[in-house]
């Protein structure tokens, strides 16, 4: 009986090994099938580039936010760079202007204040936003009640917008396209 137990354990243990990499490897798989512009190789320079277009945009718009609504943000600009009405680069969806009736829109606001507005006044702040985009650009960490979330803009106002309400995370709500 003990040597049958003895030849057990190391089959359990190796299968429990190959269960695991099974399990990771296939969640890489759905990871890159989902965001496959995240996993192509791109230069360090590029990446820290998007870092921070990521960090300053979850900055300039849910700084105060909880960590969950920190993450909100960066998962809109995610599943627009993945959208095919959006720029392919997170840079490019975070800095996106549009014209509007002859006037140049922004598609976060806090891109259009002027630029003595556009300074980190909080460096713990800045520092906690980095952390998020990195947690949500390399890692690929989602909420996923926000997976087809497109759209947001602050609980205290109203945009009279036409699409279909997702939820309210912080002091944000968010939306997907109908």
């Amino acid at each position: 009986m003990l040597n049958k137990l003895k030849l057990l354990f190391p089959i359990l243990a190796i299968t429990f090994v190959v269960s695991i990499i099974y399990t990771v490897t296939e969640f890489r798989l759905n990871e890159y099938k989902k965001y496959p512009e995240y996993y192509k190789t791109i230069t360090m320079e590029q990446r820290e580039k998007e870092l921070v277009c990521l960090a300053r945009n979850i900055y300039f718009e849910a700084a105060k936010e909880p960590f969950e609504g920190k993450v909100a943000v960066a998962q809109v600009v995610m599943n627009r760079v993945e959208h095919a009405n959006f720029p392919k680069n997170v840079c490019g969806v975070v800095y996106q202007k549009n014209k509007v009736y002859e006037k140049i829109v922004c598609q976060f606001s806090w891109y259009c204040e002027s630029p003595s507005k556009l300074k980190v006044r909080s460096d713990e702040l800045y520092d906690e936003s980095y952390e998020v985009a990195k947690k949500v650009l390399l890692e690929g960490f989602r909420l996923s009640v926000l997976d087809n979330a497109l759209f947001y803009h602050a609980d205290y106002v109203n945009p009279r917008w036409k699409l279909k309400r997702i939820t309210k995370i912080g002091a944000h709500i968010f939306y997907e396209k109908v």
